[in-house]
């Protein structure tokens, strides 16, 4: 069993992502699924919001990212159902060394709605730029 890492991860979420079919005034989905994150206690995780993932077409989007670790990003969440997924889809990316998740191992949302997988940036020597 992995052991969950102390370094700190982040879990940005779109704060622009609207339902399908809501008014326009309406409240956006994303900002409510990034409340009911925030509102939750996550040790070790930042739940940040951001102004657009630029996902727009494909409902819910977030990001998972951690230093050293490969970033990914997933879409088509509910602001509501989906929240307990995203919990353990962030709990298991934590428990990593390098945010790699087998595929068998994670949510199953997760396993069919990943937008995009980013490697980690290279470390750079002393004295590099």
């Amino acid at each position: 069993m992995a052991v969950q890492h102390a370094e700190n991860v982040d879990l940005l979420v779109c704060t622009c992502c609207r339902r399908q079919g809501a008014p326009g005034d309406a409240e956006r989905a994303g900002t409510r699924l990034f409340r009911r994150l925030a509102e939750r206690r996550l040790p070790g995780v930042t739940v940040r919001a951001v102004e657009c993932l630029s996902n727009c077409s494909q409902g819910c989007t977030i990001a998972l990212r951690g230093r050293g670790r490969w970033t990914y990003v997933y879409g088509r969440l509910d602001d509501g159902a989906d929240v307990d997924t995203v919990l353990e889809g962030v709990a298991k990316y934590q428990a990593t060394d390098d945010g790699v998740v087998p595929w068998r191992e994670r949510p199953e949302h997760f396993r069919r709605n990943c937008i995009a997988r980013i490697p980690p940036l290279p470390t750079l020597a002393a004295g590099d730029t």
